[in-house]
C-alpha cells in the first residue's frame, strides 16, 4: 500500500455504513492512529482486523502529528480514525493535514459517514451556502460574539449540541435571532433515529422539562434576505429587551445582526427601554 496518511471516516451509529475502501485501508496499513483506542479497537474487532493502535486525540495531536509525518515520509501507510464520522469535523484531523502539508507528506481523505451532511440533507432546509458550526463556545463573550456573527449568515447553520443543553441553546438562539425554522436530528443512522422539523422556540419549549436522548445535530434556517419582511432595528431591540437583555447587550446584538452602527442601536435601545418602563408603570396604575 502506498505510503500516505489515510484519514478514515467511521460509522456514526450503524456499523454497516463503513465503506469497503476504509476496511481495505485498515487491513493494509502499518498502524492505526485513533482518537480513542478502546472505541476504534471495538470497530477493528468487529471487522476482524488486527493492527497496532496509537492514541491521537486533541491533547496530543501536535506531538502525534510529527510522529505520523515522519512515518509517512519513511514510506509507511498510516490510517487515522476519529471516534465517529469524518476526521477533522469537530474531531482531530485538521492539524494532522496541516502537518502533512507543511512537510510535503502525502495524505488522502477517504469519503464516508458524516453527521453534519446527513443532518443537513435530512433537515429539508436549504443546502446552498450551508455553514458548519459544530459546538458553540460554552459561555461568555466568545459565545455571544459567535451567535451574533452566525446570525448574519443567510445559509442553513449546522450545530452540534449536548442533549442536556439543547433546550437552553434553542431558546438563546431564538432570543438572539428571532424564531427560525429548526430541525433536530437525533441518533442519526441508529435504531431510534429521529428527524424533528420545528422552530427554535418550539424546540426550546419541547425539551425544557425532559431533554432528548442521544447525540443531537441542530440545523437552523439562515437569516432571511433583506426585504419588506426583514425585522427592523426597533422590532429587534424590542424583542431582545423584552427577553430580558440590558440595553447595552440588546444594542450590541441588534447592531451585529442588522449591520447598523452600534451607537445608533444603543441610543434607540435606551429610548425603547424607557418607553417599556413607562408603559409598565401605566399598566400597573390601571
Amino acid at each position: 500500500m502506498e505510503g500516505k496518511l489515510y484519514l478514515c471516516p467511521t460509522p456514526i451509529g450503524n456499523l454497516e455504513d463503513i465503506t469497503l475502501r476504509v476496511i481495505h485501508t485498515l487491513e493494509a496499513c502499518q498502524a492505526v492512529y485513533c482518537e480513542d483506542t478502546r472505541r476504534t479497537g471495538q470497530l477493528l474487532r468487529h471487522l476482524g482486523v488486527a493492527k497496532p493502535l496509537v492514541s491521537c486525540h486533541a491533547h496530543n495531536e501536535a506531538q502525534r502529528g510529527q510522529e505520523i509525518v515522519e512515518r509517512v515520509l519513511a514510506g509507511e501507510a498510516i490510517a487515522y480514525a476519529s471516534d465517529a464520522g469524518m476526521p477533522g469535523i469537530s474531531d482531530p484531523g485538521e492539524r494532522l493535514i496541516q502537518r502533512c502539508q507543511a512537510a510535503g507528506a502525502p495524505y488522502e481523505v477517504l469519503p464516508g459517514p458524516s453527521a453534519s451532511l446527513t443532518a443537513l440533507v435530512a433537515s429539508g432546509l436549504p443546502v446552498q451556502e450551508a455553514v458548519f458550526v459544530g459546538f458553540l463556545p460554552r459561555s461568555g463573550k466568545e459565545r455571544r460574539e459567535w451567535i451574533a456573527r452566525l446570525g448574519r449568515q443567510t445559509g442553513s447553520l449546522i450545530l452540534y449540541e449536548s442533549p442536556l443543553r439543547l433546550s437552553d441553546t434553542a431558546k438563546e438562539l431564538a432570543q438572539a435571532w428571532g424564531d427560525r425554522p429548526a430541525v433536530l436530528c437525533r441518533e442519526l443512522t441508529k435504531l431510534h433515529q429521529q428527524v424533528l422539523p420545528a422552530s427554535l422556540e418550539a424546540l426550546g419549549r419541547l425539551y425544557e422539562a425532559q431533554p432528548p436522548k442521544g447525540e443531537c445535530v441542530l440545523v437552523v434556517g439562515g437569516r432571511a434576505p433583506a426585504g419588506p419582511a426583514t425585522e427592523s432595528l426597533e422590532e429587534t431591540l424590542l424583542r431582545l429587551l423584552q427577553g430580558g437583555l440590558r440595553a447595552k447587550d440588546a444594542a450590541r446584538q441588534a447592531s451585529d445582526l442588522l449591520d447598523v452602527p452600534r451607537n445608533v442601536a444603543y441610543a434607540r435601545a435606551l429610548e425603547l427601554k424607557e418607553q417599556l418602563k413607562n408603559q409598565s408603570g401605566s399598566d400597573t396604575l390601571e
